[in-house]
């Protein structure tokens, strides 16, 4: 392990000082500091007692090991406690790690977009973002009961896309890009932006791996970032697929891992990353936060990713659509469905 790690350490390295002078303000063709292929997921960043300030000590964790990417959101309700690390004394200077947040739902109105995105910066307390993203391709109406969501029919996706646009030309956030877009609604962005996505953010693992939808975002020069990277680990998951058991467990990880000398962890998130997508697990425990860096050190043969293409199960466990009365991941889950409207395969 500790040999993987000084390995690991010296692809960190390589990786920040790519970024050589202070980016305030930020020139919005600078393109410095590149998505690192693997980050710290802060969804759910919580311990079991549901306690928002373990983000804190799992961002600290992640700096200490090594990471410079870090994937939040305003819906996680807890970037708060990320900035105290960000602000921390002994935090990492603000040049040297990449940051990714999201829009939430019920300020999609243009009018609320840089409202949320300022409130994103107090929170984190750092004074801009490498990456914003529309986390879901729905609109709410703002000002809404907690727990309760009525879609906003006035308020297009594109009118939400043009007001991320401006917030790139106020230096306020590098890049800006989408999260669970279907091919349709992807395609609709693509086809009218003036600054168009870097990255496309959303569920895919060895039981999900629509690898054609990530193949095509390679040929369209954008990065897949794959939340929930390491399948049902994630404890919203519980009670979906209640007969797929955790992938931890799953004989033919294991026995890959095994091979490799690797954890089932490490094997899973290697392959994410040597398929050409950008993984960001969840964990609040130091011990998991460095074992998922030390993935960086492994690969695959030919041989061996055909056969966990295999083993694709087709399995989404992320899918809001029922409780918020709208079609989510229009023909991507069976795997037969898919389609472009104007974009070639």
């Amino acid at each position: 392990m500790h040999m993987r790690l000084v390995s690991l350490l010296a692809v960190v390295t390589a990786l920040s000082t790519a970024c050589s002078a202070d980016q305030i303000p930020i020139e919005p063709a600078k393109k410095d500091l590149s998505i690192p292929p693997i980050g710290l997921g802060l969804w759910n960043s919580k311990d079991k007692d549901a306690v928002a300030w373990q983000a804190t000590k799992a961002v600290e964790y992640a700096f200490k090991a090594g990471y410079i990417h870090l994937d939040s959101a305003a819906a996680y309700s807890n970037e708060e406690y990320v900035g105290e690390s960000l602000s921390a004394s002994k935090a990492p200077s603000r040049k040297t790690y990449w940051v990714t947040s999201k829009l939430w739902n019920t300020a999609h109105q243009p009018k609320l977009v840089g409202k949320a995105l300022n409130k994103t910066l107090s929170d984190l307390s750092i004074p801009y973002l490498d990456l914003y993203l529309m986390h879901w391709p729905v609109a709410f109406l703002p000002d809404q009961a907690p727990g309760r969501s009525v879609v906003d029919q006035d308020t297009t996706i594109l009118d939400t896309w043009r007001a991320l646009e401006d917030l790139v030309r106020q230096n306020l956030t590098r890049h800006i890009g989408v999260s669970n877009f279907s091919p349709r609604q992807l395609d609709e962005v693509l086809k009218n932006c003036d600054i168009c996505p870097y990255a496309h953010e959303f569920e895919t693992h060895p039981y999900l791996q629509q690898q054609e939808f990530v193949d095509w975002h390679r040929k369209n020069n954008i990065t897949v970032i794959a939340y929930s990277p390491l399948a049902n680990l994630n404890p919203t998951y519980k009670d979906k697929y209640p007969k797929i058991g955790s992938i931890l467990d799953d004989p033919f990880w294991k026995k890959l891992a095994k091979k490799k000398n690797v954890t089932v962890a490490q094997a899973v998130l290697a392959w994410g990353m040597q398929r050409g997508t950008v993984v960001i697990p969840k964990s609040v425990h130091e011990k998991r936060i460095i074992e998922n860096l030390g993935s960086v050190n492994l690969t695959f043969s030919k041989k061996e990713m055909k056969k966990i293409l295999a083993h694709d199960k087709r399995a989404r466990f992320n899918d809001p659509s029922d409780g918020w009365g709208v079609k989510l991941f229009e023909g991507l889950d069976d795997g037969t469905n898919r389609f472009f409207v104007a974009q070639d395969l």
